[in-house]
């Protein structure tokens, strides 16, 4: 209700998480491995309103988990993340299971040089290209010619086909456990958003279908301008190939040669005008071959552009809900399949640990 006090949250929603986080503490400690990180919970209460009777209102829980296992020896680190709107779904020892797995991968090194190498992209660095691509897929920009969404000759390049696999982008408020708010949410104006549209409905949007795209998304003054049909953005995002049903570990299994990535790292856009991204791999990158990881290589810095990307999946998975590594902190709500990417770009070779 309008009328009804802003929600809150306090330490009870980790009740439960922490008597798994303490077993699972223990467990580690008595194999030597050591796990740091962090969790957290928040709800925010949004109240829209104005003159002419307006009265809406949406209570948003938040939380994330961030783990990182490190060897005893501290030579060896490894990451995972959740995100969860009340913890009750937080397996903490599955994630953990996970991070040991990963860690004795690590145990056999090997160098590789910088180069184009068919990867596999877990979901939570396939939603930190995306989220990137989403929030740059603006009305405005494209119909002025400024992006990657731009059509040669003036307009945008809706109708124009991203992927050769039927992939599904899109937001829905409703998504079970990525619930947002079904309507506008505007703090100021900006080139696809404006105050004078809060609180209008924003229903499920597609941004692309079975591949091809379908939407950019705009405020009513940025569509009209643009051409296109009004469609608000949406707090998350959803990508889902159809009849897909294989896990990462089944997508590993049918590799002959490849990389897989942990995570990515420091994303930065290079070029708006085919939103070419660099940035870092992190917490591990691994060699496949013939269907099992073999060692851990070194880490990279990446130059790719997520659509160009989608011009190259040749497999996708299962959709899971996943915390982004990089843009966890603004944008939480995200669910990705894992992906198979030919040539993606390792640009260069990168010191990090």
């Amino acid at each position: 209700m309008w009328s009804s006090p802003s929600s809150a949250t306090d330490f009870g929603v980790f009740r439960g998480f922490a008597a798994q986080l303490g077993e699972t503490l223990r467990e580690a400690e008595g194999v030597g491995r050591k796990l740091y990180g962090f969790a957290e919970h928040d709800v925010t209460s949004t109240f829209v309103g104005n003159s002419a009777g307006l009265r809406a209102r949406y209570d948003q829980p938040g939380g994330r988990l961030e783990l990182n296992a490190k060897s005893g020896d501290m030579s060896r680190s490894a990451w995972a993340g959740a995100s969860t709107r009340d913890f009750t779904d937080v397996d903490v020892a599955a994630l953990d299971a996970g991070l040991a797995e990963r860690l004795s991968w690590q145990e056999r090194k090997v160098e590789l040089p910088a180069g184009r190498y068919e990867t596999l992209l877990p979901p939570t660095a396939v939603s930190d290209m995306l989220i990137y691509m989403y929030w740059e897929a603006g009305a405005r920009d494209a119909g002025e010619g400024r992006t990657v969404f731009s059509k040669p000759g003036g307009g945008t390049r809706i109708g124009e086909r991203l992927s050769p696999l039927p992939l599904d982008l899109f937001s829905d408020p409703a998504y079970p456990g990525l619930e947002c708010a079904p309507f506008v949410v505007a703090h100021s104006s900006g080139r696809d958003s404006s105050v004078f549209d809060n609180g209008m409905p924003a229903g499920r949007a597609s941004w692309i279908s079975e591949g091809v795209l379908s939407a950019l998304h705009s405020s009513r003054f940025s569509a009209a301008a643009a051409g296109v049909p009004v469609t608000p953005s949406v707090d998350n995002l959803i990508m889902t190939a159809p009849g897909a049903s294989e896990s990462l570990a089944e997508m590993i299994a049918s590799t002959r040669r490849g990389l897989l990535l942990t995570c990515l790292w420091y994303i930065r856009q290079v070029d708006p005008q085919t939103l070419l991204l660099t940035g870092l791999t992190r917490d591990g990158v691994y060699l496949v071959e013939s269907g099992e990881v073999v060692g851990a290589v070194n880490n990279f810095r990446f130059n790719e552009s997520p659509v160009g990307m989608l011009g190259r999946v040749v497999q996708a998975g299962a959709t899971s809900r996943t915390l982004p590594r990089e843009w966890g902190d603004y944008f939480n709500r995200a669910a990705m399949p894992p992906l198979r990417v030919e040539g993606f770009n390792m640009s260069s070779v990168s010191q990090a640990n």
